[in-house]
């Protein structure tokens, strides 16, 4: 097969293990910086060019597209779906994940279970709106925050109208989310590939930080999940569409709580933290889905 890896460098731990694991597989893999792709957007013949040359004959492609790059990225991708290329993620559902308030939407209408989460414009609503989430502490979240950016924990309500108060003044998205005390600075992140989760992780903030991701200084180690967060997990990933996914879970006293559905997960933390093979699973899953004009859009939303 040709498979084209969407992604802006090619030596990033992700990327270069899914080369890795296609080559090994016989695949002949190309990398593709999405920003170099060009569109022609024809009625009858649409093409994606780079460097000057029309990208033909992939028989599948493995976005990697960045939160920084979200619209133009998913811009190529529904071109190679025009074009009748597999995509391991589609546009679609990219678009869906990445759009926090979207997200936590569509899970919350299929009964996933969710934080209590807040989300209004007004200042005027701004008591109103801590109350409904059961007042401080309470984190604040930007809608196109990453990687723990755009996250503050306010542990008192004057911190959190400060807080408000200052995103407003940015004019920036944001929600305001319960602070789920009892899962004690750890979240899970199952690494979803087709139906199954196929490695689970617990990662667990450095002391004084609440935020647990990896690029904020956390740790991780291998854990086994309960069959409701296996559940949860599948679920919330299908819901949003997604064939491959990263969704990060609390462990609160009503059950599992998703906190994330991550489109285009990292593979370095879970390989190291579980021993799997996690890129090899990935192109497997291709090899068996992956066929001519297989673009229609999954889910709802």
């Amino acid at each position: 097969m040709k498979i084209g890896i969407l992604s802006r460098n090619r030596r990033l731990y992700s990327t270069s293990q899914l080369i890795v694991a296609a080559e090994k597989r016989g695949h002949d893999v190309r990398v593709i910086n999405p920003l170099r792709c060009y569109m022609n957007i024809a009625a009858f013949k649409p093409s994606i060019h780079y460097d000057g040359k029309t990208l033909t004959d992939f028989d599948a492609i493995i976005p990697r597209v960045g939160a920084s790059i979200t619209f133009y990225g998913t811009a190529v991708v529904r071109q190679f779906e025009m074009m009748g290329v597999y995509s391991l993620n589609e546009s679609v559902a990219i678009s869906r994940s990445r759009d926090k308030l979207r997200s936590m939407q569509l899970l919350s209408r299929q009964g996933i279970g969710l934080p209590v989460t807040g989300f209004a414009n007004s200042p005027a609503d701004t008591e109103d709106l801590l109350d409904l989430v059961g007042g401080a502490p309470v984190v604040v979240k930007l809608l196109e925050g990453t990687q723990g950016k755009g996250v503050v924990l306010a542990e008192t309500r004057k911190a959190a109208e400060s807080v408000v108060e200052a995103f407003r003044g940015l004019d920036a998205n944001f929600l305001v989310q319960e602070f789920v005390k009892e899962a004690g600075g750890a979240d899970i992140r199952c690494l979803v590939v087709g139906s199954k989760v196929v490695a689970a992780m617990k990662r667990q903030a450095q002391e004084g930080e609440f935020r647990s991701n990896l690029h904020r200084g956390g740790s991780a180690k291998l854990i086994k999940i309960t069959p409701e967060e296996r559940s949860t997990a599948t679920r919330a990933a299908k819901i949003m569409g997604l064939n491959v996914a990263g969704v990060d879970l609390l462990r609160s006293n009503h059950g599992p709580v998703v906190l994330e559905v991550n489109s285009s997960p990292g593979l370095e933390g879970i390989e190291e933290a579980t021993g799997k093979d996690v890129a090899g699973m990935i192109i497997e899953h291709i090899e068996k889905h992956a066929k001519s004009g297989r673009t229609g859009t999954r889910g709802k939303g």
